[in-house]
């Protein structure tokens, strides 16, 4: 199961985030992986030293990504840019056809009176609202970590950085980013996005947008270094 972390541009994320860093090395398993990555992306920038646990994680994963890379798999982890809705409990509605209470006259309730136009209108529109509700739980997301490489050391990153943003479509929301030193004065951008899988398909994105022109003359390539549902 997918680690779930809310708000990492709060400080209530950072809090949690620490929490969770203090009997751990890296976000899953034991050795650096996809997942380190993910949460080192979605972090605004460097923690303060009162995050210990996360100041000495985030030193050491940007030492890795120096010296190099990181190519473990992990397990998964998903990133929330909110802290979780808190679950809203609705007490059951009342029985409109309770049974009467031993004592009453059975003769006075109508078992199998017809429905008025009011509660066939109101069973209609339930019906409705219940058959949207589940088209809206079909359309999934996802949250997406994507590395884009420039051509060369001369590439001006801010307006590669710029050129992919651009790309605007429903369901596509970009986030959190930033440079990664790769060698030989050249930096790759480590962004984040979140799709409407059923609106975007990350594939065609790369192939249809960022490596297209006019992005291509800022773009290389793309690689997906993680992807993991929402």
């Amino acid at each position: 199961m997918a680690v779930v972390f809310h708000g990492l541009g709060s400080d209530a994320g950072l809090k949690k985030l620490d929490e969770y860093l203090l009997t751990r090395s890296y976000i899953t398993g034991y050795q650096a992986s996809k997942d380190d990555l993910v949460v080192h992306a979605a972090l605004p920038k460097a923690p303060s030293a009162q995050y210990v646990n996360i100041s000495r994680w985030y030193d050491h994963i940007e030492a890795l990504l120096r010296i190099s890379g990181v190519s473990g798999e992990g397990g998964g982890v998903t990133i929330k840019s909110s802290a979780p809705e808190e679950e809203i409990v609705t007490p059951p509605a009342a029985d409109a056809k309770a049974a009467p209470a031993e004592d009453d006259d059975d003769d006075d309730v109508d078992l199998f009176g017809e429905e008025t136009e009011e509660e066939k209108k109101a069973a209609e529109e339930r019906a409705a609202a219940v058959k949207a509700s589940g088209k809206k739980k079909e359309s999934g997301k996802s949250s997406v970590l994507m590395d884009v490489k420039p051509w060369d050391d001369e590439t001006d990153m801010k307006k590669l950085e710029e050129a992919v943003r651009s790309v605007q479509m429903e369901g596509l929301t970009w986030g959190a980013s930033k440079l990664v030193p790769v060698g030989y004065g050249i930096k790759k951008l480590t962004i984040m996005l979140s799709i409407v899988d059923d609106l975007v398909s990350v594939d065609s994105l790369i192939e249809d947008y960022l490596t297209a022109e006019p992005i291509n003359e800022y773009v290389q390539s793309c690689d997906i270094v993680a992807f993991n549902k929402i």
